[in-house]
């Protein structure tokens, strides 16, 4: 399993989550971003004759919510740590030279709540996306097959 081991200056860090994978979190948390308050809890209608705006609202049982918190509690350790370290890039706090001193807080952090923790975040899909730019990937990369 590769850990990620520093930021190498011409090919970035080596990281424990493969590209797809944190494209795949990055399009789900969007998704369940785009969500909006629930207007009607208890609609009691055919979802067909209400538009299915019901998938739109933000519900408890989510299921977007539910698989992505499921997928990021699937990854391993070092995968889910690299996801924190990202996302912790991407808010603008460190510099992609940063890359070994913020993934060891992010090992120090880690818990068993890690997914909660990024679930939680609003912005995680565009903190990812920013967290892979500054390490000079991108899901378009990935989408392209340039990798």
């Amino acid at each position: 399993m590769k850990r990620g081991i520093g930021v190498d200056e011409e090919e970035g860090p080596d990281l424990s989550v493969p590209l797809k994978t944190v494209c795949f979190i990055i399009m789900k948390a969007r998704e369940f971003d785009a969500k909006e308050d629930v207007s009607e809890p208890d609609p009691g209608s055919n979802p067909t004759d209400d538009e299915n705006v019901g998938v739109l609202e933000d519900h408890r049982d989510d299921p977007v919510q539910e698989e992505l918190l499921s997928f990021i509690s699937d990854l391993s350790i070092d995968e889910q740590i690299d996801l924190v370290t990202l996302m912790w890039l991407g808010r603008d706090d460190y510099e992609a030279k940063d890359w070994d001193e913020v993934r060891r807080q992010a090992t120090e952090a880690h818990n068993e709540h890690t997914a909660e923790y990024l679930c939680g975040e609003p912005l995680l899909a565009d903190y990812l996306g920013d967290g892979l730019d500054m390490i000079g990937l991108s899901c378009t990369d990935y989408e392209s097959g340039h990798l």
